[in-house]
């Protein structure tokens, strides 16, 4: 009898230990959000405040992974674990990196590639920078299918994960209009398309499989017809859609805004989630932004094209 009561005691222990145990480790558990649970998004480059950011209520945010875009400017891995981790509830946090262009501003770029400043590439430049993009200055055209330009990217994504990203919004991912037939390269490339598709894939298992990440997200940005490849459907993690219904405060022609749409359902329809992002100023035109988006199972977000400041649209409140 006495031998019972033992047991039943040392039974009793482990059983509190255990409920302690958990509660313990629940209560310092990074709170956990995953795709299917986001309902807003913030996408910021500029002016970043991640403490401001951290109070707000997005599940999703895509920013920068640098303050400034130089290297010294990089946000710590410390300081991305504490976004995700938030005052404002747990967020799903993104890297903004271009693989269209290359930027003069980044680590990666040598003076020398343009000492004039002309937006024409000097002899000293690789073979993979084009020439400048006129309505983004210090943003050079690539041919993104190189090595040289890709293994760039490799490295940058290394810079992001060190840093504890979620994944990233990969953006100028339509370059293949510009290097492709009809573009306005002259180079009429037949496989710009293919070649953008590729890269995206490889950038995909880059991080997935040789970097260890499986969970790590891909977002491309725009390029909407690439829908027309399932691999290229199945391998990304959602995507994002500038200027659906406006650009800037005028709305888009509607054949222009069904072709998108007809486009970014198809990464709907595959379980992807879709971002669109208008540019829309006037508080009508940003209620009609987001009723039409919800109304198609997108995610909106109505701000400046600048993206140098945090906006929260009154009556589209992140919850």
């Amino acid at each position: 009898m006495r031998e019972s009561i033992k047991k039943l005691a040392s039974f009793i222990l482990i059983v509190i230990f255990l409920i302690t145990f958990l509660f313990f480790i629940s209560c310092f558990r990074r709170p956990y959000i995953s795709l299917r649970d986001v309902n807003d998004f913030l996408y910021q480059l500029q002016n970043i405040d991640l403490d401001a950011i951290g109070n707000t209520k997005f599940d999703m945010v895509v920013i920068d992974y640098s303050r400034d875009g130089s290297e010294e400017g990089r946000f710590s891995a410390e300081e991305i674990e504490k976004l995700k981790n938030s005052p404002g509830g747990p967020k799903i946090v993104l890297a903004y990196m271009s693989i269209g262009e290359a930027e003069n501003y980044r680590w990666y770029w040598n003076d020398s590639w343009d000492k004039d400043g002309d937006g024409i590439p000097d002899e000293e430049a690789p073979s993979w920078l084009g020439p400048v993009n006129p309505d983004w200055p210090g943003c050079y055209k690539v041919k993104y299918w190189e090595s040289g330009w890709q293994s760039i990217i490799y490295s940058y994504v290394d810079k992001i994960i060190e840093a504890g990203f979620d994944g990233v919004y990969l953006d100028v991912i339509d370059a293949y209009e510009y290097w492709g037939p009809g573009g306005e390269s002259g180079l009429e490339r037949k496989t710009a398309e293919k070649d953008m598709v590729n890269f995206v894939k490889e950038i995909a298992n880059y991080s997935r499989i040789r970097k260890g990440k499986s969970n790590f997200l891909i977002f491309p940005n725009n390029g909407e017809g690439l829908s027309k490849y399932p691999d290229y459907v199945e391998i990304v993690s959602g995507i994002g859609r500038e200027d659906v219904w406006y650009e800037d405060n005028t709305p888009q022609l509607p054949e222009y805004t069904e072709e998108v749409i007809a486009n970014l359902d198809i990464f709907k329809e595959a379980g992807k989630v879709v971002l669109v992002i208008d540019y829309v100023t006037q508080k009508d035109l940003i209620d009609d932004f987001y009723l039409k988006a919800k109304s198609k199972g997108y995610i909106p977000y109505a701000t400046v094209r600048e993206l140098d400041q945090l906006t929260i649209n009154p009556g589209h409140e992140p919850d």
